[in-house]
């Protein structure tokens, strides 16, 4: 039998497990996940400071793309493991959903703080790769759309695409607690739930309209697969709508009821 909660456990300082594992993963891929800098060191992909990143769902589509000019491993942290971020805080993204990162450092720009004679230099081409790295995921992905409530600005320098790592921050025990398809399903649509009553209480602009759309399309998506790897149409039961169907009630000790 299970032990029951006491007074001790109250006062715990552990978080949550689904917190605990996720914040350790976190680390591991900031930590362990090595660059090759162009000094001809391994740098930690996380310690880099002017970056663009990507989140993938469990199917590895696309669902979120981001830049920092403060620190890759600071702004993704926050973005899942708390509600500081407004993607966050408006169900624009749900970091439920998210099992891998990818990372394309701008190593070349590390030492140019918001003073720096470089800095609007260096801007130009942060804003410049997220525009290259959203457009190609969206196309790439299989709704030709992604999360993010805003378009990045169109690019004013040309740039090529630099070297990324792209890694998983699921660990075994989050795959099994997340990755079952109804778990998935059930989460997906709360968040279409969350974001359609910001949507409904607030002025809001067209940008979180179209996440409502595109995750309502991910979630009917998701229904449709699971529906038809069951079986689909030819294992829908026949009978009377209103008929009752007795075969699977059982009483409190778990025994077939009689009618």
């Amino acid at each position: 039998m299970a032990k029951l909660p006491n007074s001790t456990t109250d006062s715990t300082k552990t978080p949550p497990l689904e917190t605990d594992e996720l914040r350790k993963a976190i680390r591991k891929f900031f930590r362990e996940t090595l660059y090759d800098d162009p000094s001809g060191e391994k740098r930690p992909v996380g310690g880099y400071r002017w970056g663009v990143y990507a989140f993938y769902d469990y199917d590895g589509e696309p669902i979120y793309v981001g830049q920092t000019k403060e620190k890759v491993s600071g702004r993704v942290g926050r973005h899942l493991t708390n509600q500081r971020t407004d993607a966050v805080a408006m169900s624009v993204l749900d970091p439920f959903e998210v099992a891998e990162i990818q990372v394309w450092p701008l190593p070349q720009f590390e030492a140019v703080g918001s003073k720096h004679p470089d800095f609007k230099t260096a801007n130009a081409h942060l804003n410049a790769l997220e525009h290259l790295v959203f457009t190609r995921l969206r196309n790439e992905s299989k709704f030709k759309a992604i999360l993010n409530e805003k378009d990045p600005p169109a690019p004013t320098v040309e740039i090529t695409e630099p070297p990324s790592m792209r890694g998983s921050i699921v660990s075994d025990r989050i795959q099994e607690l997340r990755g079952h398809p109804d778990t998935r399903l059930a989460r997906r649509a709360l968040i279409v739930s969350k974001l359609s009553q910001v949507i409904s209480e607030r002025e809001v602009k067209m940008g979180l309209r179209r996440v409502l759309v595109t995750q309502t399309r991910r979630m009917n998506w998701l229904a449709e697969r699971r529906f038809e790897k069951l079986g689909g149409e030819s294992l829908v039961e026949e009978g009377a709508e209103d008929e009752e169907d007795t075969k699977g009630d059982l009483d409190g000790d778990g025994t077939a009821i009689s009618h």
